[in-house]
């Protein structure tokens, strides 16, 4: 049983696609995704626990807990399946779900995913681990300090996931990314190699490209999951 509820906004009729924000954002950063998609499916981006307007809660503060919430919001909405939109955490979060209830998943779409902290470029990586260890030890006295230590903490322990572990997804899965994204190139690769049905779309952008390069985004999206919608 959940123990929040989480906020989201929607738009649209249809099938369900969930979009999932990645680390400290909430669902307005896929603004540009929402009227895109919401011509086709019933797009619902929702607030991660303790992102946005979605509470925090009591449960852990962890990628499979997320996951776990999402399966909540689901029962509650009365949605058998859906097609998901993982940006970043939140294509972990996706990935997470997927092998927890494979029959709940339509397809998947993995924006900037990674399958653990090393999949991500040092350059990147390196100022997480820092800032993480500066603000939990000063969480020990500033509430807002334990806040950032806690979304840092995300980063640096999860996800702990391994390419055997994918083996298991049998959804039809988009693994998307920037040309110049902060997850490691091969690592993304990996992941498309390691998952049975997928498929791996580079386009112009860093990590970002949901909200930067939303017009390339969308119609490699919307290309995805038309022929997903075409199978019968």
């Amino acid at each position: 049983m959940m123990d929040i509820r989480l906020y989201y906004e929607k738009a649209g009729d249809g099938e369900p696609l969930i979009m999932l924000h990645g680390n400290g954002e909430d669902g307005t950063y896929f603004k540009h995704q929402m009227e895109y998609f919401s011509k086709d499916y019933r797009v619902i981006a929702i607030d991660t626990r303790g992102h946005g307007k979605s509470p925090r809660g009591e449960k852990p503060f962890t990628i499979r807990q997320f996951a776990e919430d999402l399966n909540g919001f689901m029962e509650e909405q009365g949605m058998e399946k859906a097609h998901l939109l993982g940006f970043s955490d939140g294509g972990n979060i996706a990935l997470a779900f997927a092998l927890r209830y494979p029959g709940k998943v339509e397809s998947l779409i993995l924006n900037g995913a990674n399958l653990c902290p090393a999949g991500v470029k040092p350059s990147v990586q390196i100022p997480i681990v820092l800032g993480y260890k500066i603000t939990s030890f000063f969480g020990r006295f500033h509430h807002r300090s334990r806040q950032k230590a806690e979304m840092l903490g995300l980063m640096t322990t999860q996800p702990d996931l391994s390419p055997r572990q994918l083996k298991e997804v049998k959804a039809r899965t988009l693994v998307i990314v920037g040309e110049n994204d902060m997850i490691k190139d091969s690592h993304s690769l990996l992941i498309c190699e390691s998952l049975p049905n997928a498929r791996l779309v580079r386009i112009k952008g860093d990590h970002f490209i949901a909200a930067k390069n939303p017009e390339e985004f969308n119609r490699a999206v919307s290309r995805f999951l038309r022929n997903c919608d075409s199978i019968v």
